[in-house]
């Protein structure tokens, strides 16, 4: 499997790491003309995303804690 393959597998992981969203298939056609920079700049952006989300979510929890 090329680096580029590999990245593109990568990408719909992540994508496909959602709790609660349907998986995706991603045809790798589609990604293809995209270069190595391009790829791991859609997954450094998805990451991003994924971490703000999370944050967000402990943000939200953190408001019904009870403090002693």
């Amino acid at each position: 499997m090329s680096r580029k393959d590999k990245l593109i597998q990568d990408i719909q992981n992540l994508l496909n790491s959602y709790e609660g969203v349907h998986k995706t298939s991603i045809n790798p056609n589609l990604l293809e003309f995209m270069d190595e920079d391009t790829l791991v700049s859609i997954i450094d952006s998805l990451l991003r995303q994924k971490e703000f989300s999370k944050e967000s979510d402990i943000e939200w929890l953190e408001k019904f804690k009870k403090y002693d």
